[in-house]
Protein backbone atom coordinates (compact mmCIF):
# COMPACT_ATOMS: atom_id res chain seq x y z
CA UNK A 1 0.00 0.00 0.00
CA UNK A 2 0.95 3.50 -1.23
CA UNK A 3 0.99 5.63 2.36
CA UNK A 4 0.44 9.34 1.11
CA UNK A 5 0.55 12.14 3.16
CA UNK A 6 -1.95 15.20 1.85
CA UNK A 7 -1.51 18.73 2.94
CA UNK A 8 -4.57 21.49 1.49
CA UNK A 9 -5.96 23.92 3.40
CA UNK A 10 -9.03 23.40 1.90
CA UNK A 11 -11.55 20.45 3.94
CA UNK A 12 -13.75 19.47 0.41
CA UNK A 13 -10.53 19.10 -1.43
CA UNK A 14 -8.60 17.31 0.92
CA UNK A 15 -11.67 14.96 1.49
CA UNK A 16 -12.66 14.55 -2.25
CA UNK A 17 -9.18 13.53 -2.51
CA UNK A 18 -8.56 10.79 -0.23
CA UNK A 19 -12.05 9.70 -1.08
CA UNK A 20 -11.14 9.26 -4.48
CA UNK A 21 -8.05 7.57 -3.95
CA UNK A 22 -9.49 4.96 -1.52
CA UNK A 23 -11.05 3.71 -4.57
CA UNK A 24 -8.07 2.34 -5.86
CA UNK A 25 -6.55 -0.73 -4.86
CA UNK A 26 -2.97 0.45 -3.53
CA UNK A 27 -2.94 4.07 -2.70
CA UNK A 28 -4.52 5.77 0.68
CA UNK A 29 -4.48 8.79 2.24
CA UNK A 30 -3.14 8.25 5.47
CA UNK A 31 -2.31 11.43 6.68
CA UNK A 32 -4.15 14.84 6.08
CA UNK A 33 -2.77 18.36 7.46
CA UNK A 34 -4.30 21.57 6.88
CA UNK A 35 -1.33 23.77 6.34
CA UNK A 36 2.42 23.53 5.74
CA UNK A 37 3.19 23.92 9.77
CA UNK A 38 0.69 21.00 9.92
CA UNK A 39 2.86 18.96 7.52
CA UNK A 40 6.01 19.82 8.86
CA UNK A 41 4.89 19.09 12.65
CA UNK A 42 4.30 15.33 11.67
CA UNK A 43 7.67 15.25 9.14
CA UNK A 44 9.75 16.87 11.93
CA UNK A 45 11.15 13.03 13.42
CA UNK A 46 12.34 10.57 11.48
CA UNK A 47 9.77 8.28 12.35
CA UNK A 48 7.29 10.65 10.97
CA UNK A 49 9.31 10.81 7.75
CA UNK A 50 8.88 6.81 7.55
CA UNK A 51 5.29 6.98 8.09
CA UNK A 52 4.22 8.06 4.44
CA UNK A 53 5.71 7.23 1.16
CA UNK A 54 4.59 10.23 -1.19
CA UNK A 55 4.07 13.65 0.10
CA UNK A 56 1.10 15.37 -1.85
CA UNK A 57 1.14 19.27 -1.57
CA UNK A 58 -1.18 22.05 -2.02
CA UNK A 59 1.21 24.86 -4.07
CA UNK A 60 -0.57 27.70 -1.78
CA UNK A 61 -1.58 27.18 2.27
CA UNK A 62 -0.92 29.61 4.96
CA UNK A 63 1.80 28.79 7.32
CA UNK A 64 4.02 27.84 4.94
CA UNK A 65 3.11 26.84 1.15
CA UNK A 66 4.10 23.63 -0.39
CA UNK A 67 7.35 24.43 -2.25
CA UNK A 68 8.39 25.88 1.88
CA UNK A 69 7.34 22.87 2.90
CA UNK A 70 9.32 21.00 0.55
CA UNK A 71 12.42 23.44 1.05
CA UNK A 72 12.48 23.14 4.83
CA UNK A 73 11.89 19.40 4.62
CA UNK A 74 15.47 19.05 2.71
CA UNK A 75 17.65 21.46 4.73
CA UNK A 76 16.33 19.90 8.12
CA UNK A 77 16.74 16.03 7.09
CA UNK A 78 18.57 15.80 3.48
CA UNK A 79 16.74 15.56 0.30
CA UNK A 80 17.43 11.58 0.53
CA UNK A 81 15.47 11.37 4.03
CA UNK A 82 12.38 13.37 2.29
CA UNK A 83 9.65 10.73 0.74
CA UNK A 84 9.09 11.83 -2.82
CA UNK A 85 6.68 15.12 -3.08
CA UNK A 86 3.77 15.99 -5.67
CA UNK A 87 3.01 19.70 -6.13
CA UNK A 88 -0.45 20.52 -6.33
CA UNK A 89 -1.76 23.64 -7.81
CA UNK A 90 -5.34 25.35 -8.88
CA UNK A 91 -3.59 27.58 -11.60
CA UNK A 92 -1.20 26.72 -14.42
CA UNK A 93 2.03 29.18 -13.27
CA UNK A 94 5.23 28.87 -15.34
CA UNK A 95 7.26 30.57 -12.57
CA UNK A 96 5.59 28.08 -9.63
CA UNK A 97 6.21 24.70 -12.23
CA UNK A 98 9.93 25.25 -12.47
CA UNK A 99 10.54 25.96 -8.69
CA UNK A 100 8.65 22.99 -8.06
CA UNK A 101 11.30 21.14 -10.53
CA UNK A 102 14.46 23.04 -8.75
CA UNK A 103 13.00 22.32 -5.20
CA UNK A 104 13.32 18.51 -6.12
CA UNK A 105 9.67 17.88 -6.64
CA UNK A 106 8.77 14.81 -8.60
CA UNK A 107 5.51 15.66 -9.59
CA UNK A 108 3.54 18.68 -10.64
CA UNK A 109 -0.10 18.56 -11.20
CA UNK A 110 -3.78 20.75 -11.35
CA UNK A 111 -6.18 20.22 -8.74
CA UNK A 112 -8.28 19.09 -12.09
CA UNK A 113 -6.46 16.13 -12.78
CA UNK A 114 -8.16 12.59 -13.06
CA UNK A 115 -8.19 10.22 -10.49
CA UNK A 116 -6.33 7.85 -13.29
CA UNK A 117 -3.86 10.36 -13.74
CA UNK A 118 -3.37 11.34 -10.11
CA UNK A 119 -2.94 7.76 -8.84
CA UNK A 120 -0.82 6.71 -11.55
CA UNK A 121 1.72 9.95 -10.91
CA UNK A 122 1.38 8.38 -7.11
CA UNK A 123 2.73 5.47 -7.90
CA UNK A 124 5.42 6.66 -10.35
CA UNK A 125 6.89 8.79 -7.61
CA UNK A 126 6.55 6.18 -4.72
CA UNK A 127 8.56 3.82 -7.35
CA UNK A 128 11.32 6.53 -7.92
CA UNK A 129 10.02 8.15 -11.16
CA UNK A 130 9.79 11.71 -11.97
CA UNK A 131 6.68 12.97 -13.64
CA UNK A 132 8.07 15.96 -15.98
CA UNK A 133 4.88 16.12 -18.72
CA UNK A 134 6.01 17.64 -22.06
CA UNK A 135 3.83 20.53 -20.55
CA UNK A 136 5.90 21.49 -17.86
CA UNK A 137 9.01 20.83 -20.42
CA UNK A 138 7.64 23.53 -22.16
CA UNK A 139 7.26 25.52 -19.48
CA UNK A 140 11.00 24.94 -17.91
CA UNK A 141 12.30 26.01 -21.48
CA UNK A 142 10.10 29.31 -21.56
CA UNK A 143 10.90 30.04 -17.50
CA UNK A 144 15.01 29.65 -18.24
CA UNK A 145 14.73 31.97 -21.18
CA UNK A 146 13.59 34.72 -19.05
CA UNK A 147 14.99 33.75 -15.30
CA UNK A 148 18.91 34.12 -14.24
CA UNK A 149 21.31 31.01 -14.65
CA UNK A 150 21.22 28.81 -11.95
CA UNK A 151 24.16 26.95 -13.11
CA UNK A 152 27.40 27.91 -14.40
CA UNK A 153 27.83 28.94 -18.24
CA UNK A 154 30.50 26.79 -18.78
CA UNK A 155 29.55 23.63 -20.94
CA UNK A 156 30.37 20.25 -19.81
CA UNK A 157 33.60 18.40 -20.22
CA UNK A 158 32.61 14.84 -21.08
CA UNK A 159 29.80 15.06 -23.95
CA UNK A 160 26.90 12.32 -22.98
CA UNK A 161 26.68 9.13 -25.43
CA UNK A 162 24.03 8.68 -28.01
CA UNK A 163 22.55 6.19 -25.29
CA UNK A 164 22.85 8.70 -22.30
CA UNK A 165 21.40 11.19 -24.38
CA UNK A 166 17.94 8.83 -25.35
CA UNK A 167 18.25 8.12 -21.48
CA UNK A 168 18.14 12.02 -20.77
CA UNK A 169 15.26 12.79 -23.02
CA UNK A 170 13.07 9.39 -21.28
CA UNK A 171 13.87 11.12 -18.22
CA UNK A 172 12.49 14.31 -19.25
CA UNK A 173 9.27 12.67 -20.08
CA UNK A 174 9.34 11.26 -16.60
CA UNK A 175 9.61 7.57 -17.08
CA UNK A 176 11.05 5.68 -14.66
CA UNK A 177 14.32 3.78 -14.61
CA UNK A 178 12.06 0.19 -15.22
CA UNK A 179 9.70 1.98 -18.20
CA UNK A 180 13.33 3.57 -19.58
CA UNK A 181 14.84 0.26 -19.63
CA UNK A 182 11.52 -1.45 -21.66
CA UNK A 183 11.56 1.51 -24.11
CA UNK A 184 14.89 0.67 -24.98
CA UNK A 185 15.60 -2.77 -24.39
CA UNK A 186 18.01 -2.41 -21.24
CA UNK A 187 18.39 -4.05 -18.25
CA UNK A 188 17.19 -1.50 -15.46
CA UNK A 189 20.38 -1.93 -13.53
CA UNK A 190 22.31 -0.48 -16.78
CA UNK A 191 19.78 2.19 -17.01
CA UNK A 192 20.56 2.92 -13.37
CA UNK A 193 23.97 3.13 -14.52
CA UNK A 194 23.17 5.86 -17.41
CA UNK A 195 21.32 7.53 -15.24
CA UNK A 196 24.19 8.20 -12.37
CA UNK A 197 26.89 8.75 -15.35
CA UNK A 198 24.57 11.58 -16.47
CA UNK A 199 24.30 13.37 -13.34
CA UNK A 200 28.30 13.32 -12.80
CA UNK A 201 28.75 14.58 -16.31
CA UNK A 202 26.12 17.45 -16.07
CA UNK A 203 27.57 17.93 -12.30
CA UNK A 204 24.02 17.50 -10.69
CA UNK A 205 22.80 15.57 -7.85
CA UNK A 206 19.52 14.48 -8.97
CA UNK A 207 17.30 13.96 -12.16
CA UNK A 208 15.32 17.35 -11.78
CA UNK A 209 18.77 19.43 -12.04
CA UNK A 210 19.83 16.89 -14.97
CA UNK A 211 16.71 18.14 -16.91
CA UNK A 212 17.00 22.06 -16.11
CA UNK A 213 20.90 21.45 -16.93
CA UNK A 214 19.99 20.02 -20.08
CA UNK A 215 17.48 21.83 -21.45
CA UNK A 216 19.76 24.85 -20.61
CA UNK A 217 22.75 23.07 -23.04
CA UNK A 218 20.03 22.66 -25.50
CA UNK A 219 20.71 18.45 -25.27
CA UNK A 220 16.79 18.30 -25.28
Amino acid sequence: MIRVLLADDQTLVRQGIASLLALTADVRVTVETRDGEEALAHLATAEGLASVDVLLLDVRMPRKTGLEVLASLHARHGRSAVPPAILLTTFDDDQVALEAVRQGARGYLLKDVSLEDLAATVRAVAGGGTIHRPALTERAVRALSSTPSSFTAAAISEPLTKRELQVLRLMANGSSNREIADALGAAEGTIKNHGSSILAKLGVRDRTRAVLRALELGLI
